[in-house]
């Protein structure tokens, strides 16, 4: 059974590109071999970390969203903790978040609708009550359209 998951994954500050290349192809021949699928994959670049890891301050930061079996994350996670590249790394299960946070916002808009009803109101706010609010939030911001703290 595919699930999806979030590899995050913490190169060295001096990795070069073709590093950090050849480290994703190490990800996608895991990925491949175990029948999965690399959705996305975002370079965050090079950040400071949050403390001192190996005495390096910085590192390159990667996000990887994958699909696959559990067996395949077994497997990266074996091989991520053996490459010096790689000073920290995570791997979670997305799918499980995304499905409880769908269920959250389907039970959030439903008890609108139902409030809304209550309320003698149709079940979805019409345009002019919908700019009638945006109105009324810029008149509370000073009208200019940003918000305290962005002056």
């Amino acid at each position: 059974m595919h699930r999806q998951y979030e590899l995050v994954y913490i190169a060295m500050p001096d990795s070069t590109e073709e590093q950090l290349a050849e480290l994703h192809q190490q990800v996608a021949t895991v990925v491949d071999r175990f029948s999965g699928t690399i959705e996305r994959t975002e370079m965050w670049g090079r950040r400071r970390l949050a403390y001192e890891i190996n005495r390096q301050r910085e590192g390159v930061y990667v996000l990887e969203i994958l699909n696959g079996p559990g067996a395949m994350t077994t497997e990266l996670d074996r091989r991520l903790r053996v490459l010096d590249i790689v000073m920290r790394h995570l791997i979670i299960r997305i799918d499980e978040v995304l499905a409880k946070e769908t269920r959250t916002q389907t039970r959030r808009k439903a008890a609108t609708v139902s409030r809304r009803l209550r309320r003698g109101l149709p079940a979805e706010p019409t345009e002019q009550e919908l700019s009638r609010r945006k109105a009324e939030a810029d008149d509370a911001d000073g009208g200019d359209g940003f918000g305290e703290g962005d002056r």
